[in-house]
């Protein structure tokens, strides 16, 4: 094997990966993120978060509120992590922004559909329950292990926030706009897709150049590779564009808006649109298609440019851009390097091994199915064929089910940027508690595929379940006593110095319980002695 061609390779595919990540992924689908994450954090009061999502909330009403804004959003992993980050840093107690973190991406509605029609209603169906289930799980094992950090993070907001005001009509409507601008970005109606207006450009060469970006980042949908196309080539140029207006105009918005801060607004819409546009090239020119995802991103970019020109307040403008700009500058680098692993690791592990780890439904095999789709994330949607390919390859429906959960859960990239919002010990233990989980849905499904009923797997469920709460009710037993160990010896120490020394006068011999006095000749007497002693 020759070395350096192996490592060309191998750097070819982390860069392939991470061009067609950001061509394919970024401006429709993250780049309305950071702008809704960064909008949360600047208008949104933390009363209005906490009313529903706050570690006082009720659980009833703040773990299926959770879990049904990540139903409704329908994003994958990495998309959910600015909106994550806003929420929590807003005020949302850990456990339901845990609950939120594992939905969003696990029970996506196109994927679901998707995975019923590809592979099973059956595995559909118990992704879409197993996912909830054990998502509000998770955030209540979450809350649990943390609360005392939990209750910190809550103090810590209360002081952030204090005072804010409450949240005005113009900042509701300009949130609902980012909203819609991220799901006429990113969803897949029918009326969406369908080409309104098409015309071409005579432009030569696109298709030539787009033949040659085929051979350097190859498009395989069998093994998640996406390609890059000639207008990715475009997005790309922009988003280093806007990248650099964005360091000129925002990184110092706090001195005073410049011309910089307007022109990477502006640079973010047009590349948005371009990014909607449909584009083919074709010999002798590119064709252009304007679909209902082009009028939909151009009326919201409208609305929003018009919104923050004449609705928002100059300090809500500055305080939305500068969350934006943070939360990108926090998310979008480990990002980077994270896809571009992921896309070495593609290229070193083979599809075909799973066939021999994970064709029965046993521990390991499940287990190896997430650590699969830990490794070897795909975007939303694009984790179904693959799943598809495995199940041909001989990988149990056990097994399948567990990568199908874990993969739009667990990343590399999406766990060290959970890393830096939440600290790693809390990011390393969510992680674990979804691989277990993950883990034994795979292992009740391919129970059930292999004909034991219903009513003995949910007694094995329940079993597990109250083993883990015996386990967590012994661990917080233990850990009060931990904490009020130490408080109730410093209570002794305290009532010890306070307590009077008990002596005896030199003069009389009575007990002195009161602050001891000497004479010039160094004894010790009590008050008595010492006033005749005067």
């Amino acid at each position: 094997m020759n070395v350096g061609s192996f490592l060309l390779d191998l750097l070819q595919s982390g860069l392939g990966n991470l061009a067609a990540y950001l061509a394919a992924h970024v401006l429709l689908c993250l780049l309305p993120a950071f702008y809704i994450a960064g909008a949360m954090t600047a208008l949104i009061p933390k009363e209005t978060v906490t009313r529903f999502l706050g570690r006082n909330t009720p659980k009833y009403i703040s773990y299926p509120a959770s879990a049904a804004a990540g139903f409704l959003l329908a994003v994958c992993s990495c998309t959910v992590i600015p909106l994550f980050a806003g929420i929590y840093k807003k005020g949302a107690g850990l456990g339901p922004a845990i609950t939120f973190l594992f939905v969003a991406p696990a029970i996506n509605i196109l994927a679901l559909a998707y995975t019923g029609r590809i592979i099973g209603l059956d595995l559909a169906i118990a992704r879409l329950v197993l996912s909830l289930v054990f998502g509000i799980a998770i955030g209540i094992l979450m809350a649990l292990i943390f609360r005392r950090a939990d209750a910190d993070h809550d103090a810590a907001t209360d002081a952030l926030f204090a005072g804010q005001a409450a949240m005005r009509r113009a900042a509701v409507v300009f949130m609902l706009t980012l909203a819609a601008l991220l799901v006429a970005g990113t969803f897949q109606f029918d009326f969406l897709k369908q080409t309104y207006v098409d015309f071409t450009l005579p432009i030569k060469g696109v298709d030539v150049f787009q033949e040659q970006l085929a051979q350097l980042v190859p498009f395989d949908p069998a093994k998640g590779e996406e390609g890059v196309t000639a207008q990715g080539v475009v997005l790309i140029g922009m988003l280093g564009l806007i990248g650099l207006a964005s360091w000129r105009g925002i990184e110092n918005i706090h001195e005073g808006f410049n011309r910089w801060t307007w022109a990477s607004l502006a640079l973010a819409g047009l590349t948005l649109l371009i990014a909607a546009l449909g584009m083919n090239p074709i010999s002798g020119g590119v064709t252009l298609a304007f679909t209902g995802k082009f009028f939909g991103v151009l009326l919201a970019t409208l609305v929003l440019a018009w919104l923050l020109k004449t609705q928002l307040t100059a300090e809500e403008t500055r305080d939305f851009l500068w969350e934006s700009w943070r939360f990108v500058k926090q998310i979008f680098p480990l990002l980077a390097v994270g896809v571009f692993v992921v896309g070495i690791l593609r290229e070193l592990i083979q599809p075909e091994w799973i066939r021999a780890v994970a064709g029965e439904n046993t521990l390991s095999g499940n287990f190896a199915g997430v650590v699969f789709g830990i490794f070897m994330y795909f975007p939303t949607l694009v984790e179904v064929p693959i799943a598809q390919m495995f199940l041909s390859l001989g990988m149990h429906r056990g097994p399948l089910l567990a990568y199908l959960i874990s993969d739009p859960e667990l990343s590399l990239q999406s766990i060290l940027i959970t890393a830096t919002i939440i600290g790693r010990l809390k990011t390393w233990v969510y992680v674990g508690w979804v691989a277990l989980f993950s883990t034994l849905a795979g292992l009740l499904y391919g129970a059930w595929v292999a004909g034991v009923s219903l009513g003995v797997l949910a007694l094995y469920l329940l079993a597990f379940l109250a083993l883990l709460a015996n386990a967590l009710w012994w661990m917080s037993r233990r850990n009060l006593a931990a904490a009020a160990q130490p408080a109730n010896q410093g209570y002794q120490n305290r009532a010890t110095e306070a307590a009077p020394m008990t002596l005896a006068c030199q003069e009389c011999g009575e007990l002195i319980m009161e602050q001891s006095l000497y004479n010039e000749a160094g004894h010790l007497l009590c008050s008595i002695c010492a006033e005749k002693s005067n």
